[in-house]
């Protein structure tokens, strides 16, 4: 993961800074930076979304094709998640650098829609053990800026929430798959229960959301708690290399479910807007 270098006199000002609920920019502990979300910005994919928060830039495409239902669940769809850190996002992903971080970041993903709360997979089925949709979900690490995880999160929502896809039927009665401009003639994924990663970093005695690569700096340990629009805790991981006391993981649980409803209406809101638009809207498009 990118990182930067500090000086102890800088770790001391932001350390000392969190503790009396001020940051660096400004923000409050819990406070997020400026989340801009913008979907439909890839026009050969299903659904598309792009992300930027603070100075960390994600763009997902979702693209439908038809498989075969595994044998565990024959009458279900399924994800799969594919995490790309493009080297121009920091010197450190060059090479085979980011190579470890796209499969642990995919690796959480898995673990988020591991579940039949997320999503309902049912509706992805074509035919029970025959045909289904694959939605494969690419993530694309444009810029580090801090807070990876959850601002993927957020784009694969956003993403999710654009996808669109159809079945029709000919006339010999099998099944063909064709993709859809109509929003109104499609397959559309309910997200109402899709979960968002909310990341609480361990600073001093206290914890911050959304932090920057410099508080990352400072933290020696950060719990990612994935909550659903409803406060409803789904997944939770810890990282770094520092321990976490039980009553600092209950505090920041509860936190992150907190922060994380208002995160999830946030979001709604803005896709919901930027939908009424229609397709006339204007687009700035991941290279805007």
């Amino acid at each position: 993961m990118a990182s930067v270098t500090l000086s102890e006199a800088e770790k001391v000002y932001i350390v000392h800074g969190v503790q009396e609920d001020l940051r660096v920019d400004g923000r409050g502990c819990e406070d997020y930076r400026c989340v801009e979300v913008e979907t439909d910005v890839v026009s050969n994919t299903s659904g598309s979304a792009r992300v930027k928060l603070g100075h960390t830039d994600i763009l997902v495409g979702v693209k439908a094709e038809m498989g075969t239902p595994k044998l565990e669940k024959p009458n279900e769809g399924y994800l799969e998640f594919f995490v790309d850190c493009s080297a121009s996002a920091t010197p450190e992903f060059e090479g085979r650098g980011g190579d470890d971080l796209g499969t642990e970041i995919a690796n959480t993903l898995y673990r988020i829609f591991n579940n039949k709360s997320s999503v309902d997979l049912k509706t992805l089925c074509i035919s029970p053990r025959e045909h289904c949709w694959v939605l494969y979900v690419d993530v694309l690490l444009l810029e580090c800026g801090g807070n990876l995880f959850d601002a993927i999160s957020i784009a694969v929502k956003a993403a999710l929430f654009n996808t669109r896809v159809r079945v029709l039927e000919d006339e010999e009665g099998s099944k063909d798959i064709e993709l859809s401009d109509d929003p109104y003639d499609c397959i559309r994924l309910s997200v109402e229960n899709v979960p968002c990663i909310v990341t609480l970093c361990k600073i001093g005695y206290r914890h911050v959301v959304d932090a920057t690569l410099q508080e990352e700096a400072c933290s020696l340990a950060s719990l990612l708690v994935s909550v659903t629009s409803k406060g409803v805790v789904t997944c939770m991981r810890k990282v770094g290399k520092g321990s976490l006391d039980p009553e600092s993981i209950f505090e920041m649980m509860e936190t992150g479910k907190r922060v994380g409803k208002v995160l999830h209406a946030s979001l709604q809101s803005v896709v919901h807007k930027e939908e009424s638009l229609g397709p006339k809207r204007q687009k700035v498009g991941f290279l805007g």
